[in-house]
């Protein structure tokens, strides 16, 4: 398949931002292929579309199945795999926030409480443990709030992140 160069662009800056996010190039490219074309696709086809090998578009499928960003689809009459995407932006934010969370900020916050519950903590020094305190705050704080927000429904968690600064305007 031939892409049309805003599609292109789209891909290619989606697959850097992804290398900044701590997301291989590959992965972030695929998701990106499949959020733009809106439909689902073989792995046949995505090796064809971004010129990638068939091992990296495996393994980086599986990596968007844990990411929870990509379902596997069969098409009436074709035995293939085909693999889409949502298509609401909020939605995969919600996702990737979910996912996130639960892999980087659970675990730190955990390991900051534990640290925090151990016999040497009592030992260090007060600027160490004032820190590591108001870090395991600040994180359990953020953490909350995600929390709440995340249960909230899609729209509804739309126009409060809408809000931005009209928040900041209304505490002052």
């Amino acid at each position: 398949m031939k892409l049309n160069p805003v599609t292109e662009k789209f891909i290619l800056h989606w697959g850097e931002m992804g290398a900044k996010w701590g997301v291989n190039r590959t992965v972030a490219q695929i998701h990106a292929l499949l959020y733009i074309i809106g439909r689902p696709m073989p792995a046949d086809e995505i090796v064809e579309t971004l010129g990638v090998a068939r091992s990296h578009v495996s393994n980086s499928i599986k990596e968007l199945h844990n990411l929870q960003l990509v379902q596997t689809v069969h098409l009436l009459g074709d035995r293939r795999d085909h693999f889409s995407t949502c298509a609401d932006i909020w939605t995969l934010f919600r996702t990737i926030v979910e996912v996130r969370q639960r892999r980087e900020i659970e675990p730190t916050l955990h390991f900051l409480q534990e640290l925090m519950n151990s016999p040497e903590f009592a030992q260090e020094n007060d600027t160490a443990k004032q820190r590591i305190s108001q870090t395991r705050d600040f994180i359990g704080t953020l953490t909350a709030w995600t929390n709440e927000m995340l249960r909230l429904p899609v729209p509804v968690m739309a126009k409060v992140l809408k809000l931005g600064a009209g928040i900041q305007k209304l505490l002052r």
